[in-house]
């Protein structure tokens, strides 16, 4: 049974820990409200884009000009897989959730006989991946310095895609990042970046005549819409980082105040345990007497 002096130390302890939670919970709180701003701001574009996309990629589908990035390689052997995970920890299932379809996503390629080479942003996606994928990452994006995920970053990594994508090391690229939903509800999305995906019904534009050709212009569009695909997982990623870590933050909160009310409970019978005791003893020395 713990002293009376250990019990004290850990309550002191653990209101240490409280404190540092939930410090951590009111910062969060306060990068979230941007980070949701930004990535929710984000989005109308990026919808806008990919309809425009879509649109132009429908009416030149299948046809002997079709840019690169929309035909592809005309393979589907090897496949490269962008893990976009948090630099930092203390964020509950936010980094696991994402590696966890990334992982199942790459067995089931490995299974099939394909050939797997991932792409790690993120630091912590990295760790947990490097595990037992270690012999497939290719390369790795250091976001730890940025403060604030621009454009610039995406472009980085983008860049990074389309040099390997030229350079025959990969036919089929594919994004895994949080999409967020709420402060608690993160969900980890899938999403194929190259080739571009045309749904099947999206609406050709039959009605516009372009100058110059579909083709010339998706040539000079797909890049940019890779590039904001990315950026916007980015985006997503951050607000659904700060609100993972909000909320457990806020759990650890709770859970510490928990903690602290038990250990009061069994400070205080501890000490009357021992109050008793002593006076026990004063009464039966007196009465030796």
């Amino acid at each position: 049974m713990p002293s009376l002096k250990d019990l004290k130390n850990r309550i002191g302890s653990v209101k240490s820990t409280r404190k540092i939670t939930k410090a951590m919970q009111m910062v969060a709180a306060a990068k979230l409200r941007r980070a949701q701003e930004a990535a929710e701001a984000a989005r109308p574009y990026a919808d806008k884009m990919a309809d425009v996309v879509n649109g132009l990629a429908a009416s030149v589908a299948g046809s002997e000009g079709a840019p690169k990035l929309l035909a592809g390689t005309g393979s589907d052997q090897t496949h490269l897989l962008i893990v976009m995970t948090a630099e930092r920890g203390l964020c509950g299932g936010f980094n696991s959730s994402i590696v966890k379809v990334a992982r199942y996503r790459a067995e089931k390629l490995m299974g099939e006989g394909k050939t797997v080479k991932i792409l790690t942003v993120g630091k912590k996606g990295r760790e947990q991946l490097r595990r037992d994928l270690g012999a497939h990452l290719v390369g790795h994006i250091d976001l730890s310095e940025v403060k604030r995920v621009g454009y610039e970053n995406a472009a980085e990594i983008s860049k990074k895609v389309f040099e390997m994508f030229e350079a025959g090391e990969f036919d089929v690229a594919t994004i895994f990042y949080n999409r967020f939903e709420s402060v608690i509800s993160q969900i980890p999305t899938p999403r194929q970046i190259i080739p571009a995906v045309v749904p099947e019904d999206a609406a050709t534009d039959a009605l516009y005549d372009y100058e110059p050709s579909e083709e010339a212009i998706l040539e000079d569009l797909l890049p940019r819409s890779v590039t904001t695909q990315i950026f916007t997982a980015l985006l997503e990623n951050g607000a659904s980082e700060q609100g993972a870590r909000m909320s457990a933050m806020d759990n650890a909160t709770r859970n510490a105040g928990d903690m602290i009310d038990r250990l009061t409970i069994e400070y205080n019978r501890s000490r009357q345990a021992a109050i008793t005791k002593e006076l026990i003893e004063i009464i039966s020395g007196a009465e030796a007497l």
